[in-house]
């Protein structure tokens, strides 16, 4: 007699990099201009003390525009794992996207579906990671992070860090997110509140 296997999936909390879980460095290419937000590990922290997931999603169109190499960006993102590990923080996983549909490098010009608003990246993850999209959140300082997560069925949550506060003057008639705040762990506390 054969058992089933049952896969639970959990819900999870999708970051946006730059200038969400850190500051805003325009194309990030090196690392000493990696810059945490002084709350960003605790938030994770506290994320990681839950059952949700924490994953980190973000463009990075400086690969296809020729400024920095994917070697860079994982670099950047071994980085930022070992900077939380330091905070007994931890991310689930990182994904990100290296197209843009300009990009000066052919090999990256493509319409894809892992570039934001895209939600390419958020299915990926749920796929690779069990992962319950309709129970989870995204937070991010620009619409098109709120936008992935709401073709998905996830709750967005607009940061003022970032872009967040360019984006909030110019809001979209065509979503509305679950809340706005000042930064990464306002958000937090809204989603452990919200859970």
């Amino acid at each position: 007699m054969r058992l089933a296997t049952f896969v639970t999936s959990r819900p999870a909390v999708f970051l946006d990099r730059d200038g969400t879980l850190i500051e805003e460095a325009g194309y990030l290419d090196r690392l000493e201009r990696l810059v945490f937000y002084p709350f960003s590990v605790d938030a994770v922290r506290l994320l990681n003390r839950t059952t949700l997931a924490v994953v980190v999603v973000t463009n990075q169109a400086g690969v296809a525009r020729g400024i920095f190499h994917e070697s860079f960006v994982a670099d950047a993102h071994r980085h930022v794992s070992e900077t939380l590990a330091r905070g007994s923080a931890k991310v689930d996983g990182f994904y990100y996207c290296p197209h843009h549909p300009e990009a000066s490098i052919e090999a990256y010009r493509i319409a894809c579906d892992c570039r934001k608003p895209q939600p390419g990246l958020l299915r990926r993850a749920a796929r690779e990671l069990q992962l319950d999209l309709s129970r989870s959140f995204v937070i991010g300082d620009r619409w098109h992070d709120l936008q992935a997560g709401a073709a998905v069925g996830a709750r967005g949550i607009l940061v003022r860090t970032g872009y967040g506060r360019t984006e909030e003057a110019a809001p979209r008639r065509d979503l509305t997110p679950a809340a706005v705040v000042d930064n990464l762990i306002e958000a937090v506390s809204w989603i452990l509140r919200a859970a």
